[in-house]
């Protein structure tokens, strides 16, 4: 690797002035592009999915866990493999503490199609405590475009999905796939994803992650 061009620290204020405007201007796009996303419309699930987990059978509906929100990270492990996908490790990784998002209303959980019996042995093995459940017997992984035909075969792509609960009404209300994840993982950038935005419950102050009342 070549070291970049080395400049007196007057040049490189020139330069990192420089490169800041376009850095501010891309922010400002980035917030128009999130305000055209919250006001995407909203699709109804009538399906009544099933998963399992660490408490047993589940809907998609409790998966929200009382809260108006769920963001559903795709987890690519199908039911043959032995482990997960390393890349969507590399992602549940990089997620920070859930009390930020349950405080805006907002509530995680990975979903695959392997069985839970697979799941739970690899989720010890990675230290994870966050929400994760099967898939297995339902046609979610399907419907919602992660689990997907090609040359006869089944085949796994990441993504995400973000809901929205109204009492017992849950809408769809976005998705991404592969590398429309990209710059995403932490709390601001999920949050950013849904049809509420960064403050869903009306309050943007950001406190200890034991401090919250909710």
């Amino acid at each position: 690797m070549r070291l970049p061009e080395i400049v007196s620290r007057e040049q490189w204020h020139a330069a990192r002035a420089e490169l800041l405007a376009k850095e501010e201007a891309v922010g400002r796009a980035r917030d128009v592009l999130n305000a055209e996303r919250r006001r995407l419309p909203v699709v109804e699930i009538g399906t009544q999915y099933v998963f399992e987990g660490g408490d047993g059978k589940s809907t998609l509906l409790d998966l929200f866990a009382g809260r108006r929100q769920l963001v559903v990270y795709h987890f690519m492990f199908a039911p043959e493999w032995d482990t997960g996908c390393p890349h969507c490790s590399a992602f549940l990784d990089q997620i920070g503490h859930l009390a930020h998002l349950h405080a805006r209303g907002t509530t995680f959980a990975a979903v695959s199609r392997a069985p839970f019996t697979r799941i739970l042995p690899f989720k010890a093995r990675m230290g994870w405590t966050l929400p994760w459940v099967s898939s297995y017997d339902s046609d979610f992984n399907r419907d919602f475009e992660v689990t997907l035909e090609r040359d006869g075969e089944l085949v796994e792509r990441p993504g995400i999905s973000c809901f929205l609960r109204e009492h017992d009404r849950v809408f769809h209300t976005y998705s991404a796939h592969e590398d429309g994840l990209d710059g995403l993982g932490s709390i601001p950038s999920l949050l950013d994803l849904t049809a509420l935005g960064r403050t869903p419950e009306g309050s943007d102050r950001v406190r200890y992650h034991d401090e919250y009342d909710y």
